[in-house]
């Protein structure tokens, strides 16, 4: 197939461009040019910026493809012009959103029937905290409203894998690869839950080829964070208590991945893959994640999202409580 990426040179746009590469299909993707771009040679490159609407999609000419995929929209503003002018010239649009998407709930797992957040104003363009969920809602409704059943939306957990730029997940495992003492959050029984960059990836090539309609959980393996550190190989965890976490005030960014159960969001760590394992949706073993991620990390660190000095002190307060 002919297939148009917007986006495509970063991490799991990069795995997605890569795997539909692999499955023999041709591959174009729409970027501004600015990130750096190991794609291979094959990759036909359009330029343009979705930040200036329509204009910014007149590489595109009159063009078609058979498939769209979206991993770039993030605003109404990108997604509006791009969902419409293509529309008589693509087959199929995959939208790539979020789990943050859902509202906070008791009601686990979450599955895609569960309630959304509201929807965000098509003008707002700031992307934060607060905005990213309800921006990613409307994004989704005018996909679905423009394209119906030739509409795939894919809702991912946090994403992990080889290529990473968050520093979430790869804070983890090149922590744990120093070796020595090591902040373990918790006591070891709340839950932390991931997607492999390439399951999405997979499913997404998947989706294009079976003509697969619909909205799809990307979620992988649910472990507890007593399996998470010792699947990451972590020797000398010392476990903090959530309470010292909360009143130190580290954020969701200082201390990724973790949230205490009963917590804000804490629900977005129970979601159900059932929905895209039954439509072929294929799970990495998280030690084979790992193992890819800390093999990447070796030429590509990353700066620690929680500085030692801050961990050493968590380490002897809870020490301290003891």
């Amino acid at each position: 197939m002919d297939i148009l990426v917007l986006g495509g040179t970063r991490f799991v746009g990069r795995h997605i461009v890569e795997t539909l590469l692999d499955g023999g299909h041709r591959v174009s993707v729409l970027t501004r040019g600015k990130s750096p771009d190991e794609l291979p040679a094959s990759v036909e490159r359009l330029r343009g910026d979705r930040e200036q609407g329509t204009a910014g999609l007149a590489a595109l000419g009159s063009r078609e493809w058979d498939v769209c995929v979206d991993v770039s929209g993030y605003t109404p503003k990108q997604v509006r012009p791009s969902a419409e002018s293509l529309r008589g010239r693509v087959g199929r649009y995959v939208f790539v959103s979020t789990v943050s998407v859902y509202v906070d709930s008791s009601d686990v797992p979450v599955v895609e029937t569960h309630p959304l957040l509201p929807e965000a104003a098509e003008d707002v363009t700031d992307i934060n905290g607060e905005t990213y969920g309800p921006l990613k809602v409307t994004c989704e409704h005018i996909v679905r409203d423009l394209y119906g059943d030739r509409s795939t939306i894919l809702r991912p957990q946090i994403v992990a894998g080889p290529f990473d730029p968050t520093g979430r997940h790869t804070y983890w495992v090149q922590r744990a690869s120093e070796g020595g003492e090591m902040l373990a959050p918790g006591d070891g029984s709340d839950y932390v839950q991931l997607v492999d960059a390439r399951d999405v990836a997979r499913f997404t090539q998947r989706a294009i080829e079976k003509h697969t309609p619909g909205i799809f959980n990307m979620a992988g393996p649910r472990l507890t964070w007593a399996a998470f550190m010792d699947a990451l190989g972590v020797a000398n965890p010392v476990w903090v208590p959530s309470t010292l976490i909360d009143q130190a005030g580290l954020t969701f960014m200082e201390l990724p991945l973790y949230r205490s159960s009963g917590s804000t969001n804490a629900s977005l760590m129970h979601v159900s893959h059932e929905r895209a394992s039954a439509a072929g949706l294929t799970l990495t073993d998280a030690l084979v994640t790992i193992h890819d991620v800390r093999e990447w990390l070796r030429t590509h660190p990353v700066p620690p999202a929680l500085p030692p000095e801050r961990e050493r002190e968590l380490i002897a307060k809870a020490r301290g409580q003891h």
